[in-house]
C-alpha cells in the first residue's frame, strides 16, 4: 500500500519567498502524525538556500493535513528547512517564532489574518480589459454579478479544497479592486495561524493553476487609484479579550519607540508602495491607532469600544508578509508591554 506525501516547504528568495513542493511517495498504512513522517532532502542551489559545491538541505515536516487536490489517503505536508547539521537555514523564519510563541503562550495569545491577493491572466488582473482599464473601484467589493466579479470559480474551489484539508478558513469575500479577493485563516495561536496560511497560499496557486490562472501576493499590483493587497492582522490575548486597558496597552505598545520602523520593514517587501495614507491606509513612515479607523496603523473594532473587550487589527501588514515574522513581531511587542504592565 502506497499514498503521496507532498512535501511543502518555503524557499530563500529575497526579497518575497516563493513555496517549493515535490511528491514522496510513501510505503505503508497512511501517517497522521506529522512526528512519524520522515525528514527529506532537496537541492538548496535551486531555491536560493544552497550554494551548487554543498547544496543538500534538510526538510523536516511540522505539519500535515489531508490532500484535498489528490484526495484518498495523500496529504500535504509543511515543512521547516535545515543545514545537515540540523541547525535552522538562515531562511527558516518558523524557527525564530517558535522560542517566542512558547514563552508567551500563557497569555494565550491568538491571530486572524486576512489574506488578500489578486487573480492574474496572463500580464492583467483577472477582470481588466485588453488595453485598457474598468470602470473605477465601487461596486466590486463584496459584489455581485458577473459586470463586477471575476474568479468566483477559482475562489469557491479553493475554499472548498482548504476546509476539506480541515484549515481553519473562517471566511472569503471579494475586495475592493477587480479580480482581487481575500481568505481569512483563524482565529489560531501564533504557529498554527502561520502554518495554516502558508499551506492555503500553496492551495491556493494549485488551485488557480487548473483554471490557468495565477494568484498573485503582490502589495499594489496595479499602480494607480487602485487599492493595494494586505494581510490585515488580528490579534488578542486572553486579558485583552476580557478587558478594554490590555487592547489600549497593546496599541499603545506598538508606537512605542522604534518599534513602528521595526515592524513595518518586516511587514512585506514593497511596503511603502501600499502604505501611502491613501486607500485605506496610513503612511508606512508614521504610526496611528484609532476607534473604527481604516485610515490608521491599528484599528480598534466600534464593537470591541462598546464591549470593552476584543481585539486589535493591524492593517500595515502587506499580502507578500510572512506570517511567522508577522506574528512573531506582534507577539513580543504586545505580550512584553502586557507582561510589563501586569496585564498578562
Amino acid at each position: 500500500m502506497t499514498f503521496k506525501a507532498e512535501y511543502i516547504w518555503i524557499d530563500g528568495t529575497e526579497p518575497t519567498a516563493k513555496l517549493r513542493s515535490k511528491t514522496k511517495i510513501m510505503a505503508g498504512s497512511p501517517v497522521r502524525d506529522v512526528a512519524e513522517l520522515p525528514i527529506w532532502g532537496f537541492d538548496g542551489s535551486s531555491t536560493n538556500q544552497a550554494r551548487g559545491h554543498a547544496s543538500d538541505r534538510v526538510l523536516k515536516p511540522v505539519f500535515s493535513c489531508p490532500d484535498p487536490i489528490r484526495g484518498g489517503d495523500d496529504i500535504l505536508v509543511l515543512c521547516e528547512v535545515f543545514d545537515i547539521d540540523m541547525t535552522p537555514h538562515a531562511s527558516n523564519t518558523r524557527a525564530a517564532l517558535r522560542p517566542v510563541a512558547e514563552r508567551f503562550a500563557g497569555q494565550q495569545p491568538v491571530f486572524g489574518i486576512e489574506q488578500e491577493y489578486t487573480f492574474f491572466d496572463g500580464h492583467r488582473p483577472l477582470g481588466f480589459p485588453e488595453g485598457g482599464f474598468p470602470a473605477a473601484q465601487g461596486g466590486y467589493y463584496c459584489g455581485v454579478g458577473a459586470d463586477e466579479i471575476f474568479g468566483r470559480e477559482i475562489v469557491e474551489k479553493h475554499l472548498d479544497n482548504c476546509l476539506k484539508a480541515g484549515l481553519g478558513i473562517s471566511g472569503i469575500n471579494a475586495e475592493v479592486m477587480p479580480g482581487q479577493w481575500e481568505f481569512q485563516v483563524g482565529p489560531l495561536s501564533p504557529l498554527e495561524v502561520s502554518d495554516q496560511l502558508w499551506v492555503a497560499r500553496w492551495l491556493l496557486y494549485r488551485t488557480a493553476e487548473d483554471f490557468d490562472v495565477s494568484a498573485t501576493l503582490d502589495p499594489k499590483p496595479v499602480k494607480g487609484d487602485w487599492n493595494g493587497a494586505g494581510a490585515h492582522t488580528n490579534f488578542s490575548t486572553e486579558a485583552m479579550r476580557t478587558g478594554y486597558d490590555a487592547i489600549i496597552t497593546a496599541c499603545e505598545s506598538l508606537g512605542e519607540g522604534s518599534k513602528p520602523m521595526d515592524h513595518v520593514k518586516n511587514y512585506g517587501a514593497g511596503i511603502d508602495d501600499r502604505l501611502t495614507g491613501l486607500h485605506e491606509t496610513a503612511p508606512w513612515n508614521e504610526y496611528s491607532y484609532g476607534v473604527s479607523d481604516r485610515g490608521a496603523s491599528v484599528r480598534i473594532p466600534w464593537q470591541v469600544e462598546q464591549d470593552r473587550k476584543g481585539y486589535i487589527e493591524d492593517r500595515r501588514p502587506n499580502a507578500n508578509v510572512d506570517p511567522y515574522v508577522v506574528t512573531r513581531l506582534i507577539v513580543d511587542t504586545c505580550c512584553t508591554a502586557l507582561e510589563k504592565a501586569g496585564q498578562a
